[in-house]
């Protein structure tokens, strides 16, 4: 046998090894012809089969539970989007193009929109790309993509995974997933933690290496050649958590949730969420022509603040801009808008825009009777810091912080410390600024790995000024979501934590099981590591 071995983004614990799966490649690119001779009667095809997409995606998801479910009806909705729909068919009669063209052409522009708009949008592309090969394939007659069924425990190998695909899967069948794109923030990565799955992305090279058995290891990211005996030794059963964010010293952390609308509310809350540590208001602005009233604000946002009656609740303004272009914000075209006017910049310009959802919070805190607080994103200094915490007072908010995911934040956060309330640090994109590295690109998934010690030293640095300063820290990004890494975060002086509701009872119960003496070793083991395999170890250590 052989000794390939390659090494990528461990995402989900444990380790197993056994025989390989190839998850077929998507389908090519249908063609431009031949022109239909009926464009009408070609047109009229595409509804049908969006909705025998949707209706196996919802057969799907009526035999699975939780995060599985949502991800599958999500799909399912996407599938019979209208507005996908009528461009598809607009472009078959306009142009006299094949349904199946006219789809994907139609898909791609939403694709598009998506990629562009970066951060957790960018993450659902992945989704529209999985709804227009699945209606592709029906309109060509050919097999939907995905994975293969499994007749026999297996190790996963594939391009990517798509969210339906991943939530779809059965642990007792899938030993690992690995593949050769993605990235630490990944759909496959959530979904992947939340079924007990050990998985590895961005593993570059594995598609092309010859192997019929594999081990895989999702701590470290190592992957190589095996003998292929199945062996399994996965995060097993969901941890048990009593809905208590305490370490077993005794010393208090809140164990909070990242929610986005009000399905995510409800998941959370029936999670254990002790809270929200990171309310995203965008999903009431995005498909909006015109910037909804405060009136509409505010009935949106005190759906998602129901189930957190009299619990804490951190909203964050409007994160958009050129980047999430909201057609009621009228951006100019932008060079680079990863680095351009977003979140709390679009507001310098357009400050009524900010006031309006400030006010529209403070009525909805009101009526729902959540303890709620504001944050601002894309704060670059204790100026900009200190303009949002004035506005928010004046709104009738008593309580705001900011976000720390651009460095200079996390390089001024002492200054910062003395104008806010409260911080917290968003780690996929202050990962992504810190190393000039896309949070959406496979080739540069490694820079974005949550345990690269040069993100915990400024992690670090930032907990060391909040407690001088006696103010909480949050971290509301998918470190936050690793148990391990959850208790270096306490190592360092972060006092809650926020994550997807799939990830809240395992980071609960390893909170429990751990006191602060040993986060505080873990957390100087991983600070003096050289590397993010080196880091896990090295916090792993005292445990």
């Amino acid at each position: 046998m052989s000794s390939a071995r390659l090494s990528g983004v461990g995402v989900s614990s444990g380790r197993a090894s056994g025989p390989v799966v190839r998850v077929a490649e998507a389908l090519p690119e249908p063609p431009l012809g031949p022109r239909p001779a009926e464009t009408k009667m070609e047109a009229s095809r595409i509804r049908p089969a969006t909705e025998v997409v949707a209706q196996r995606l919802m057969e799907r998801a009526k035999t699975v539970e939780g995060e599985a479910r949502a991800v599958l009806e999500t799909t399912a909705a996407m599938a019979g989007d209208p507005s996908l729909i009528k461009s598809a068919e607009k472009l078959v009669v306009d142009e006299s193009l094949p349904a199946a063209r006219a789809v994907y052409q139609a898909a791609q522009k939403f694709i598009a929109a998506l990629q562009a708009a970066g951060g957790y949008m960018a993450e659902r592309a992945r989704d529209v790309q999985d709804v227009r090969d699945r209606v592709v394939a029906e309109l060509l007659g050919l097999p939907a993509p995905g994975v293969p069924d499994l007749t026999s425990p297996s190790v996963l190998v594939a391009r990517d995974l798509a969210p339906a695909d991943t939530a779809g899967l059965d642990p007792s069948k899938v030993l690992a997933l690995v593949t050769e794109e993605g990235g630490p923030t990944s759909h496959t990565a959530i979904l992947a933690r939340s079924l007990g799955i050990p998985a590895v992305v961005a593993c570059r090279g594995i598609l092309a290496l010859e192997v019929t058995a594999l081990e895989v290891d999702g701590d470290t990211g190592q992957v190589r050649e095996s003998d292929g005996k199945v062996r399994a030794a996965g995060t097993g059963k969901k941890a048990t958590w009593n809905g208590v964010g305490v370490l077993k010293d005794g010393l208090r952390v809140k164990v909070l949730g990242n929610v986005g609308s009000p399905a995510d509310a409800a998941a959370a809350a029936a999670a254990g969420a002790e809270g929200v540590g990171l309310f995203r208001t965008e999903f009431c602005f995005l498909d909006a022509a015109e910037e909804p009233t405060v009136a509409e604000q505010t009935a949106a946002y005190e759906a998602v603040l129901a189930p957190f009656k009299g619990k804490p609740v951190v909203v964050r303004t409007l994160d958009a801009g050129a980047d999430k272009p909201l057609a009621f914000l009228s951006p100019d075209p932008e060079p680079n808008p990863a680095l351009g006017v977003r979140g709390l910049r679009v507001a310098f310009d357009r400050p009524e825009v900010l006031d309006r959802q400030l006010q529209a919070i403070a009525a909805a805190a009101a009526s729902s009777g959540a303890d709620v607080s504001v944050m601002a994103p894309m704060v670059a200094t204790a100026a900009e810091a200190a303009w949002f915490v004035a506005r928010a007072r004046q709104a009738g908010i008593s309580r705001a912080g900011v976000m720390v995911e651009v460095p200079s934040a996390a390089l001024s956060a002492r200054e910062i410390l003395q104008v806010v309330d409260f911080i917290s640090i968003g780690t996929n994109d202050l990962a992504q600024y810190v190393f000039a590295a896309d949070r959406q690109l496979g080739g540069v998934a490694a820079l974005n790995d949550p345990w690269q010690p040069a993100l915990l030293r400024l992690i670090a640095q930032v907990g060391e000024a909040a407690t001088a300063a006696g103010k909480p820290i949050g971290v509301c990004g998918e470190a936050a979501a690793d148990p391990l890494l959850a208790c270096v975060l306490i190592g360092m002086g972060v006092t809650s934590l926020s994550m997807n509701h799939t990830a809240l009872a395992d980071v609960g119960a390893k909170l429990a099981t751990s006191s602060m003496d040993i986060c505080q070793l873990a957390a100087r083991g991983a600070l003096a590591a050289g590397d993010p395999g080196t880091a896990k170890l090295a916090a792993r250590a005292p445990h």
